[in-house]
């Protein structure tokens, strides 16, 4: 695997934590790129590789939607992962065409069942997996821009940032819009990674990173919103190579968060504290 960590321990600082930043922002999108990979790069994607996992709950009425665009040219698996909804969300997703939907028998909490969904495409033999929300937050029509730098050997996981130019956020609320950026800028100071959007849903990362020393998933805190970020910073920390794509997040009328600012507010942050500090791995 490309990228191995050179060192483990604390995050760099001083001038060490300039020239990581430095370095992270060279792999960063320029504004004046295109947010789609040229035709030619596009090629470079064999679905056969990909899974895509959505992890969903009382997702009825707009799982079947997200399944249903997934492009079977980028991705040839989709895996949903039903935590315990009381719904039709199973049964919608199977109809729309999902490869496989796998229901947790008690309700664990989105961070399992993005857990459940990348462990099952690493048993099957998939070698990279694109995780997109539930809700039909995402434009599973993006998904090349975060495929095409992994099978281009550029990355090994990329984030997808409604910031950078390319983005877009339509419908976004504005207390929604502040919260977003401030997060960003409270990873940039934890991890020291030029981070724009550490709380985008839609990545796409190299399944061997789950096999990376001190990353370490199975960690029953990281069942609901921490396993995300917490995947992000570790990966940085690792100084495995992380770059940032513009993408789409659409704010409908359908409802597109379950999240309560406080109680998840903090699940979301305590990762950032709790890694930075030493305190969990």
């Amino acid at each position: 695997m490309r990228g191995r960590p050179r060192a483990s321990g604390a995050v760099p600082a001083g001038p060490a934590l300039r020239g990581a930043v430095l370095a992270c922002d060279r792999m960063r999108p320029r504004p004046q790129e295109p947010p789609d990979p040229p035709a030619e790069r596009l090629g470079l994607i064999d679905p056969a590789r990909v899974a895509v996992v959505v992890p969903a709950w009382n997702e009825a009425g707009k799982i079947g939607d997200v399944v249903r665009k997934v492009p079977r040219r980028w991705a040839g698996t989709v895996i949903v992962v039903d935590d315990h909804s009381s719904d039709s969300t199973s049964e919608e997703a199977r109809s729309a065409g999902a490869d496989l939907v796998i229901r947790h028998e008690r309700n664990r909490g989105v961070g399992a069942g993005i857990r459940t969904g990348l462990l099952e495409a690493k048993r099957r033999g998939l070698e990279f997996a694109a995780v997109l929300s539930g809700d039909d937050q995402h434009e599973p029509d993006e998904l090349p821009r975060v495929l095409v730098p992994l099978f281009a050997g550029e990355a090994d996981l990329v984030q997808g940032s409604r910031w950078l130019p390319g983005g877009a956020t339509p419908g976004i609320p504005p207390d929604r819009r502040w919260l977003t950026r401030l997060y960003a800028l409270l990873f940039r100071l934890a991890s020291g990674f030029p981070i724009t959007d550490g709380t985008n849903g839609m990545r796409a990362f190299r399944l061997a990173l789950l096999d990376a020393p001190g990353i370490r998933l199975d960690q029953d805190w990281l069942d609901r919103y921490e396993l995300e970020p917490y995947l992000l910073f570790q990966v940085v920390h690792a100084r495995y190579r992380v770059r940032e794509a513009p993408v789409t997040v659409r704010y409908h009328g359908r409802g597109t968060t379950k999240m309560r600012l406080f109680r998840d507010g903090w699940r979301i942050l305590r990762p950032l504290v709790y890694l930075r500090l030493g305190l969990r791995h």
